[in-house]
């Protein structure tokens, strides 16, 4: 099979030491082949530090599957930017780490309980925007809040490990830190601590009411229609194949991506039922970096297939965001 010679040109100044001037590529050599044999001949020991970037928009080419032929400034400037990414730790096990923070703080908070939340009642008893009230026991609204939440982290635990697919292998292990903040700060750590306190809003509803089903309803929705959309990317591609599809059905005809629209959905059906700030916060927050991703993910399906993918005017909310 023929093979193409592409000139290797580093992306930052200190750049990789060692670095060929060209590197030989089969033909049908996808970037994780061109990752190996970059580290191949720069004697790196990790080929997963090795980015590969595409030689116009200087944005890096992220689908490690994807074909070099089908990068077309690659091809038509016959050029790799390459760069040391620094060391790298796994995508998959990032994801695992960022749900393993309420998984932690929820379950500790509630065996705390008795201990921490007596001690601050004193404290902010007269502060609270609502009339002060303390329920020693725990009220339905939070035994239910404390099992959807950590059935949502459970379902996001085991996607991770069984389901997702990720188009790279690893990612700056600096990055896991970053990531990994917002869901153990906010729907760990303040959302435990808040939660579960016996003067909390949910603490205050002892019984349920046309809210709690409504929420719990949109709960299920939102989970189960996650899931679907999840199962379907998953298997979009059929084993071997490389090029990018556009996925259809599964709410794709109403928004970018479906999957964040019924992330959200489950999530004001939590906030309905746990009438929590600190949850509220969290959702809104991430409400904000979805729409970001799906924006992304809209312009690369709009660069990619043209014409063939019909533009939406909604990323993630139809007619809100």
């Amino acid at each position: 099979m023929a093979g193409v010679t592409l000139k290797v040109t580093n992306r930052s100044r200190k750049g990789l030491k060692g670095l060929p001037p060209s590197i030989e590529l089969p033909e049908d050599a996808t970037v994780e082949d061109a990752k190996k044999a970059v580290a191949r001949a720069a004697k790196v020991s990790d080929y997963n530090r090795i980015g590969i970037f595409d030689p116009v928009s200087k944005k890096t080419i992220k689908d490690r599957n994807s074909l070099i032929r089908d990068q077309p400034e690659v091809v038509k400037r016959g050029e790799l930017l390459v760069k040391d990414l620094g060391p790298q730790i796994g995508w998959r096990l990032v994801y695992v780490i960022e749900y393993l923070g309420p998984l932690i703080f929820h379950p500790l908070f509630l065996g705390l309980r008795n201990h921490l939340y007596p001690a601050v009642w004193p404290l902010i008893k007269n502060h609270l925007p609502y009339a002060p009230q303390y329920n020693s026991e725990l009220s339905f609204t939070q035994k239910l809040a404390f099992v959807i939440i950590i059935a949502h982290f459970i379902k996001r635990e085991l996607e991770t490990l069984f389901l997702h697919k990720f188009a790279a292998n690893t990612m700056p292990f600096a990055y896991v830190f970053r990531n990994s903040f917002f869901y153990w700060a906010f729907a760990g750590l303040l959302g435990g601590l808040e939660l579960y306190a016996p003067f909390s809003p949910a603490a205050l509803a002892d019984k349920p009411t046309t809210l709690t089903y409504v929420g719990l309803a949109l709960f299920f929705f939102g989970e189960i229609a996650n899931f679907d959309v999840h199962w379907y990317l998953a298997h979009l591609r059929k084993p071997g194949e490389t090029a990018r599809k556009i996925p259809r059905g599964h709410g794709f005809g109403l928004v970018t991506c479906p999957n964040y629209m019924y992330e959200i959905i489950a999530w004001i059906g939590i906030i309905m039922i746990t009438r929590s700030p600190s949850l509220l916060l969290f959702i809104l927050i991430g409400t904000y970096y979805m729409y970001i991703w799906a924006w992304g993910k809209e312009k690369n399906y709009r660069a990619q297939f043209g014409d063939k993918y019909k533009k939406k005017r909604s990323l993630i909310l139809p007619g809100l965001l």
